[in-house]
Protein backbone atom coordinates (compact mmCIF):
# COMPACT_ATOMS: atom_id res chain seq x y z
CA UNK A 1 0.00 0.00 0.00
CA UNK A 2 1.87 3.34 -1.35
CA UNK A 3 0.89 6.64 1.34
CA UNK A 4 1.83 8.52 -1.19
CA UNK A 5 -0.53 8.37 -4.04
CA UNK A 6 -3.59 10.89 -4.41
CA UNK A 7 -6.41 9.04 -2.34
CA UNK A 8 -3.97 9.46 1.06
CA UNK A 9 -2.80 12.91 0.26
CA UNK A 10 -4.48 15.60 2.82
CA UNK A 11 -5.03 18.95 0.67
CA UNK A 12 -8.17 20.90 1.98
CA UNK A 13 -7.69 24.23 4.16
CA UNK A 14 -10.59 23.45 6.02
CA UNK A 15 -9.11 20.08 7.26
CA UNK A 16 -5.74 21.87 7.91
CA UNK A 17 -7.03 24.21 10.30
CA UNK A 18 -9.28 21.50 12.16
CA UNK A 19 -5.97 19.20 12.67
CA UNK A 20 -3.75 22.38 14.11
CA UNK A 21 -6.58 23.56 16.27
CA UNK A 22 -8.17 20.10 17.56
CA UNK A 23 -5.24 17.86 16.93
CA UNK A 24 -2.48 16.21 19.36
CA UNK A 25 0.77 17.71 18.61
CA UNK A 26 4.29 17.14 19.42
CA UNK A 27 7.59 18.29 18.51
CA UNK A 28 10.96 16.75 17.76
CA UNK A 29 14.19 18.25 16.92
CA UNK A 30 13.33 17.52 13.15
CA UNK A 31 9.66 18.31 12.45
CA UNK A 32 6.25 18.99 14.36
CA UNK A 33 3.31 16.56 13.77
CA UNK A 34 -0.18 16.55 13.96
CA UNK A 35 -2.98 14.15 14.24
CA UNK A 36 -6.57 13.68 14.27
CA UNK A 37 -8.26 10.96 14.08
CA UNK A 38 -10.76 10.23 11.26
CA UNK A 39 -12.30 7.38 9.33
CA UNK A 40 -9.91 7.62 6.23
CA UNK A 41 -5.35 8.18 6.66
CA UNK A 42 -4.32 10.89 5.20
CA UNK A 43 -1.14 12.37 5.31
CA UNK A 44 0.02 16.08 4.67
CA UNK A 45 4.19 17.39 4.48
CA UNK A 46 4.46 21.00 5.33
CA UNK A 47 7.88 22.67 4.87
CA UNK A 48 7.90 26.56 5.18
CA UNK A 49 10.30 29.15 3.19
CA UNK A 50 12.69 29.30 6.88
CA UNK A 51 13.50 25.41 5.72
CA UNK A 52 15.98 26.43 2.66
CA UNK A 53 15.67 27.25 -0.73
CA UNK A 54 13.41 24.84 -3.13
CA UNK A 55 16.13 22.46 -3.20
CA UNK A 56 16.35 22.05 0.57
CA UNK A 57 12.31 22.26 1.40
CA UNK A 58 11.96 19.32 -1.39
CA UNK A 59 14.15 17.05 0.67
CA UNK A 60 12.72 17.61 3.80
CA UNK A 61 9.74 16.53 2.04
CA UNK A 62 11.29 13.41 0.31
CA UNK A 63 12.83 12.38 4.05
CA UNK A 64 9.42 12.84 5.36
CA UNK A 65 7.68 11.02 2.70
CA UNK A 66 10.37 7.83 3.08
CA UNK A 67 9.21 7.96 6.95
CA UNK A 68 6.08 7.42 6.07
CA UNK A 69 6.37 4.54 3.60
CA UNK A 70 8.44 2.65 6.60
CA UNK A 71 6.00 3.70 9.18
CA UNK A 72 2.49 3.77 7.58
CA UNK A 73 1.12 0.34 7.99
CA UNK A 74 1.68 0.45 11.54
CA UNK A 75 -0.06 3.82 12.02
CA UNK A 76 -4.01 4.23 13.43
CA UNK A 77 -6.02 5.51 11.01
CA UNK A 78 -6.29 9.15 10.78
CA UNK A 79 -5.23 12.52 9.03
CA UNK A 80 -1.29 13.84 9.88
CA UNK A 81 0.56 16.53 9.23
CA UNK A 82 4.46 16.96 9.24
CA UNK A 83 5.85 20.26 9.39
CA UNK A 84 9.61 20.09 8.51
CA UNK A 85 11.78 22.40 11.08
CA UNK A 86 14.89 23.43 9.63
CA UNK A 87 17.14 21.15 11.28
CA UNK A 88 15.77 18.16 9.18
CA UNK A 89 17.98 18.07 6.29
CA UNK A 90 21.62 18.54 9.06
CA UNK A 91 19.94 15.48 10.99
CA UNK A 92 21.25 12.30 9.86
CA UNK A 93 18.51 9.77 8.71
CA UNK A 94 18.75 7.04 11.45
CA UNK A 95 17.90 10.54 13.94
CA UNK A 96 15.07 11.63 12.26
CA UNK A 97 13.38 7.72 12.05
CA UNK A 98 14.32 7.51 15.72
CA UNK A 99 12.22 11.04 16.11
CA UNK A 100 9.43 9.10 13.92
CA UNK A 101 9.41 6.39 16.40
CA UNK A 102 9.77 7.75 19.40
CA UNK A 103 6.84 10.74 18.23
CA UNK A 104 4.61 7.71 17.31
CA UNK A 105 5.14 5.55 20.69
CA UNK A 106 4.58 8.97 22.67
CA UNK A 107 1.59 9.90 21.10
CA UNK A 108 0.03 6.56 21.21
CA UNK A 109 -0.26 6.02 17.58
CA UNK A 110 1.41 2.70 16.99
CA UNK A 111 -1.41 -0.11 16.32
Amino acid sequence: MSYLSKEYRLNNSRDFKKIYKSGKKWHTPSFVAFFCSATNTSFAFVTSKKVGNAVVRNKARRRLRAAILTYGDTLLTGSYIFVAKDSLTTRSYKQMMSDFKFTFTRMNLMK
